[in-house]
């Protein structure tokens, strides 16, 4: 299964998509994860990466792209991945398709995880207090969400016409929450991708 998992930041995209790497023996793929990472090690490419995200904006599409080509590109994502926090952009998605398009692959589902915006400045202000993580400021949480619905909203139209995207309430328990998106993908809440195939049909409606 080729799983996309979308939904602006504070969402749980990352918590989630961890969780659901085990029951599908897949990797998740985080590029804010990598990203944050080279932050801490002050790598050259997370010096680059720093300055957009102190400022709550995107790290350019020739930073990513080439980032997600190669972790795609190992063994381990080869039957099956989950990207979370990646395609931010139409351009991004016009890229992700043409190099699965190239490997013979292509996006199975989308999982839009949907919070209200009030819900997620509650939530990102509160790890900015406990981590002290400096993208998740008062001033910088308002401006992402504002990058959020001005540049990747828009993805949702997208997959939509494709009819491979299915919104998912995001607040709740981790394991409520876990349980709408194994429904979501019709899947039984042990699911491991050796039971699932993947082409496992949706049983939610399209949004």
């Amino acid at each position: 299964m080729k799983l996309l998992l979308m939904g602006p930041p504070g969402a749980g995209k990352g918590t989630q998509a961890s969780r659901f790497a085990a029951d599908l023996r897949a990797p998740h793929i985080s590029t804010g994860d990598i990203f944050r990472e080279n932050v801490a090690g002050q790598t050259p490419l997370g010096k680059q990466a720093q300055a957009y995200m102190d400022r709550g904006e995107y790290v350019p599409d020739e930073l990513t792209n080439a980032l997600v080509a190669e972790r795609l590109a190992r063994a381990d994502a080869q039957p099956g991945f989950i990207l979370d926090g990646y395609p931010r952009t139409p351009d991004q998605v016009a890229w992700l398709d043409a190099m699965l398009s190239h490997r013979g692959q292509q996006v199975d589902h989308v999982l839009w995880l949907d919070v209200a915006r009030t819900e997620l400045v509650t939530r990102l202000t509160s790890r900015a207090a406990a981590s002290g993580r400096s993208d998740d400021d008062p001033a910088v949480v308002e401006r992402r969400l504002d990058v959020f619905d001005a540049q990747t909203a828009p993805l949702l139209a997208l997959y939509r016409a494709r009819g491979i995207l299915r919104s998912v309430d995001g607040v709740g328990t981790l394991e409520q929450v876990a349980g709408r998106m194994r429904t979501a993908l019709d899947l039984p809440s042990n699911a491991s991708a050796v039971d699932a195939p993947s082409d496992t049909a949706v049983s939610s409606t399209p949004v």
